[in-house]
């Protein structure tokens, strides 16, 4: 299945549209088309694709294996490009196959034929791969100046420049072809089956709140309720059960930080966080770069907020349940499908009317999943698909500011997703160094827009606050849980862990990057059992802090560029995986490898707190 963004802060930003009625929040909430893909898992057109997928695979690896070199040197249907063009069109059909039964699974991981069909999917698609994977091996093989020769005199081939040449990085840590095929066949055995334990694990947890057993979704939910006493009372409920099921927790984290360090040693990777860098295309001394820069700022930011914080709700310190807690000014009215669609696309439409229009789809044409249901994937992501057809987006609306924001965030992501398909199915893909920047440049001009029409200081510092906390959770936030995978991973090299140990990391990143105005009591150890990166994507989380400080510079370029900014903003989201970051961020005059670079996206978060500062204390 093509990559998931899958949102780890279910807290989210904030947005001021309100309704007086909050049943009508949660009424008529729009369920994904998946029809789109297919008609359903029994249809002829499912079926009969999913055998053309597996016959294609066959042919293709019997026409093309070992012939590669050969094609290099020639053009027209029996050259490097036309097979290129072939494998392209399989990748867009396997992947609509592995989308339809991955977005029905995620609408509901409980229910046991859903369970099945990504199941027997999942298997069929590593069976097909298996013919394929030599294809990339083989590509790779060929000699450079052969490689070179090709993409001057094949047109068709040297379409696919930028894919043949991002492929050439992963040639140092290729294995032989039987090991790879080993790797391959095992996954389905090893990560994927782990990855699927650990989601239906997930989907299945109850949590007890006077009695009422709640899913995962609506308990955290709590943590952002105005009443104190509701806030704790959901954090015992979530470590009751996190505590009921830790044993599990903790041999899924052990067995899959194992398979991956199997993997990167067979592989020749130096650093644990080395594979993740390499599909990311970004050096490790940029991602270490920004590392130290926001943990150098923990105490300017997280640690200052916190304490302004603790002082607002007239406490001491924070327990670690009144994190999110709303401030007495924030609104408690639940806000509306209705409003919250509104509040997005005005916010699109006021940046550039092409970026609403494309966002107005997903509402009109059945590309949004919004209700909390049992058994329904956890958080927001926003799903690709493949160009032939077009992303979904996953959210979980319970009609709260932080919602809107999600819905904002996860409907960048769907813009980016549509306007690099048209880069085809190898080179749509955006690496995940720039995959979060339309995502948080969404939730930042919908943040701005309203925080541009809201004249009371009362409401501007409860607006001016959730964000911030936004910010901290997006960028503080994630690199603790970097830094706590970090240590998670080293430390599994020495030995299997204890849920004890693991808590023991967990605490000493989150105490250190949190600060001293939250205090983390027993309970708090358990947390980390319910973050999904840390399972499905290794050390992905750093992407969110990168995207964040790289929109918060990219933002401030456009508060004071002349007219062009809006088309150049297109070029970079139609690029996809085309071209490098460094190359896209050019036109903007930004350069990540500067070290002052994620000072200055940091600075703007330091403002924020600054303005609320300034806020305190003046009469609403």
């Amino acid at each position: 299945m093509k990559t998931s963004f899958f949102n780890p802060n279910v807290l989210h930003s904030a947005s001021t549209s309100s309704s007086s009625n909050g049943k009508a929040a949660l009424t008529d909430l729009p369920t994904w088309r998946l029809q789109d893909l297919y008609p359903s898992s029994d249809s002829p057109e499912f079926k009969g694709d999913l055998a053309r997928a597996l016959e294609d695979a066959r042919n293709f690896e019997t026409k093309w294996k070992g012939r590669l070199s050969e094609a290099a040197g020639k053009t027209g249907p029996d050259g490097l490009g036309e097979a290129i063009k072939e494998y392209e069109a399989l990748d867009d059909l396997v992947g609509r196959i592995g989308s339809f039964a991955g977005l029905t699974y995620f609408s509901n991981t409980t229910d046991p034929a859903n369970g099945k069909l990504y199941g027997d999917v999942q298997a069929k698609i590593t069976d097909l791969s298996g013919n394929l994977l030599f294809f990339a091996l083989e590509l790779n093989r060929i000699a450079d100046e052969v490689i070179d020769q090709c993409l001057q005199r094949d047109p068709a081939a040297a379409h696919y420049r930028p894919w043949i040449l991002d492929l050439r990085k992963d040639k140092p840590y290729q294995l032989d072809d039987k090991l790879e095929q080993l790797f391959l066949e095992k996954s389905m055995t090893s990560a994927a089956a782990f990855n699927r334990l650990f989601d239906e694990t997930l989907a299945e947890l109850r949590f007890n709140l006077d009695g009422e057993q709640l899913p995962l979704e609506m308990t955290l939910n709590k943590l952002q309720d105005q009443n104190p006493d509701e806030r704790r009372k959901a954090a015992e409920a979530l470590t009751q059960t996190f505590n009921a099921n830790l044993r599990i927790f903790t041999l899924i984290t052990n067995t899959l930080a194992k398979d991956k360090d199997i993997a990167d040693r067979w592989r020749g990777f130096e650093d644990i966080a080395d594979s993740r860098h390499l599909a990311n295309r970004v050096e490790r001394e940029v991602v270490d770069a920004l590392a130290t820069a926001v943990k150098a700022a923990y105490p300017r930011l997280s640690h200052r907020y916190y304490a302004m914080k603790a002082k607002w709700l007239k406490m001491d310190v924070l327990d670690y349940w009144d994190r999110n807690a709303p401030l007495p000014e924030t609104p408690d009215a639940l806000i509306t499908w209705d409003d919250a669609q509104k509040t997005v696309l005005d916010a699109y439409h006021g940046f550039a009317p092409d970026m609403a229009a494309i966002a107005k789809r997903f509402f009109d044409e059945g590309w949004i999943d919004a209700p909390v249901r049992p058994g329904k994937a956890p958080g927001a992501f926003a799903h690709p698909t493949v160009p032939s057809a077009h992303p979904y987006v996953l959210v979980n609306y319970l009609g709260k500011p932080r919602d809107v924001m999600t819905l904002a965030h996860e409907l960048g992501h769907g813009v980016h997703q549509v306007l690099a398909g048209g880069q085809g199915a190898l080179m749509c893909q955006t690496p995940l160094t720039l995959a979060e920047t339309a995502s948080v440049f969404g939730e930042m001009l919908t943040f701005r827009a309203l925080l541009d029409k809201t004249e009371s200081p009362r409401e501007r510092k409860a607006m001016l606050a959730q964000k911030v906390e936004d910010m901290i959770n997006t960028v503080v936030r994630q690199i603790a849980f970097y830094e706590f995978e970090r240590k998670v991973h080293t430390a599994r090299k020495d030995g299997e862990l204890t849920a004890e140990a693991i808590g023991q990391l967990w605490m000493s990143v989150q105490a250190e990057s949190l600060g001293p105005a939250i205090r983390l009591s027993e309970g708090y150890e358990t947390f980390w059992t319910y973050i999904p990166h840390f399972i499905h994507s290794p050390f992905y989380v750093y992407a969110y802090a990168f995207g964040d400080c790289l929109v918060n510079s990219l933002y401030s370029v456009y508060q004071n560029a002349a007219e062009g900014f809006q088309e150049k903003y297109f070029e970079l989201l139609k690029a996809g995986g085309s071209k490098h970051y460094a190359e896209l961020l050019k036109p903007f005059g930004l350069d990540a490898s500067d070290p002052s670079f994620w000072s200055k996206g940091l600075s703007m978060i330091e403002g924020l707190i600054d303005e609320l500062e300034a806020l305190d204390g003046q009469p609403a």
